[in-house]
């Protein structure tokens, strides 16, 4: 049963590598390259959104082992989905700087 109290975050939703049409939900200024689960985490951990991180498949790609993140709806999935991708976008740059 859908649960309409929680929004699903993808890490497809933020990867540039992939085009609106295969999923990719931000725009290519605000994608980044393959981001994965855990920094998906971390940025909406850092926006301090209430969360909890789901290991699952995606429906139209069996084959890759992902999760997702169940996020409470405090506001538009659309603003939610940008705000998160600025957030990965740091992220993701603080992570190159620390490795």
């Amino acid at each position: 049963m859908k649960d309409y109290d929680h929004l699903i975050l993808w890490p497809d939703y933020f990867n540039s590598k992939l085009s609106r049409t295969n999923g990719r939900k931000v725009s290519l200024s605000l994608a980044v390259d393959s981001p994965t689960l855990d920094e998906l985490s971390e940025a909406v951990r850092k926006l301090q959104l209430d969360s909890e991180l789901v290991k699952a498949r995606h429906p139209k790609k069996q084959y890759i082992e992902s999760g997702y993140i169940s996020v409470n709806k405090s506001k538009s999935k659309n603003i939610l989905l940008k705000e998160v991708a600025k957030t990965l976008g740091s992220v993701r740059g603080m992570r190159r700087q620390k490795g």
